[in-house]
């Protein structure tokens, strides 16, 4: 019975995962040009659903991408450019809505912040290669590497090994 139950369970998940790919965005109006469609998929890969954090409108099945993307089709068939089209939106989505919004101050760090962590990570990276290699980054108190007879004491003891090495009999 319980091996029937989890059948059962596992056949409803699956089923319920198919039916959400049935619901997922296929473009089938076609814009009345060729030149309007490719200018349309371009447009639609350019630009970024409101709701998804990183999905542009083309792969986004949200409804919100979608009522975009028919918008995007009503201004191409109007006549618009790809730059009022870009500007209508940024107007009402804000600078969010473009992958590549435009060098302003309030993107700056955008544009910046890959270099700057790049540059970062690379003095870091020469960092630790020039200390690996110059010993620097290892503790040596002395340039033998031996311990003093204070260490050794104290490693005998943490051990619990006596004077010469051997276990010792109160353990």
């Amino acid at each position: 019975m319980r091996q029937t139950s989890c059948r059962a369970l596992i056949a409803a998940a699956l089923c319920a995962c198919l039916s959400l790919a049935a619901l997922a965005a296929v473009e089938v109006e076609q814009l009345s040009t060729p030149e309007l469609q490719a200018r349309y998929e371009v447009l639609i890969e350019e630009m970024r659903c409101p709701k998804c954090q990183n999905q542009n409108l083309a792969g986004s099945d949200s409804p919100v991408a979608g009522d975009l993307r028919r918008e995007i089709r009503r201004l191409l068939e109007e006549g618009f450019t790809d730059r009022e089209i870009s500007d209508y939106m940024v107007a009402r989505y804000g600078d969010f809505v473009l992958y590549r919004p435009p060098l302003q101050r309030n993107t700056l760090a955008l544009w910046l912040a890959p270099g700057v962590f790049a540059a970062i990570g690379l003095v870091v990276l020469i960092v630790i290669v020039a200390r690996s290699r110059s010993g620097s980054g290892a503790r040596q108190d002395d340039a033998s590497g031996e311990l003093s007879e204070d260490e050794r004491r104290r490693l005998r003891q943490l051990l619990g090994e006596d004077e010469n090495g051997g276990k010792r009999q109160d353990d």
